[in-house]
């Protein structure tokens, strides 16, 4: 599965990863991955990786970096800044967008794939 995080600095991206992780089962430390670009989380039967683009320049960096081996069957990518490399991304399964309103936060969702309208459907909001 891949899904992206858009929005500003500071609207909450990594905050809602952590929320993500801790969800799953995730019990060690979270961090942002902006100065390493991924941190990666391995669970059972479940590769987590998290990528942080804010600190390309020029998408064609992907290249470079070996990343789209990381997007596998097995794993889900969620990608922070996911306009730094949009040319390169196959394919998108879940979009959020976070604005900041005030103290709070507003995610919007859209499901790109079969897949992630599956997810979407399985998520309890509240």
């Amino acid at each position: 599965m891949v899904v992206t995080l858009s929005g500003e600095l500071g609207a909450g991206k990594t905050t809602l990863v952590r929320g993500v992780l801790r969800a799953l089962g995730w019990r060690g430390p979270v961090k942002s991955p902006s100065y390493a670009l991924v941190e990666h989380y391995v669970f059972s039967r479940l590769y987590f990786y998290h990528f942080d683009f804010f600190r390309l320049t020029d998408e064609r960096e992907w290249d470079n970096l070996g990343f789209s081996d990381d997007f596998r069957t097995d794993s889900v990518c969620v990608i922070e800044w996911p306009e730094r490399v949009a040319q390169r991304l196959r394919r998108v399964d879940l979009a959020l967008t976070l604005t900041i309103a005030g103290a709070s936060r507003i995610a919007r969702i859209a499901a790109r794939s079969a897949q992630g309208s599956a997810c979407l459907e399985g998520i309890a909001f509240s």
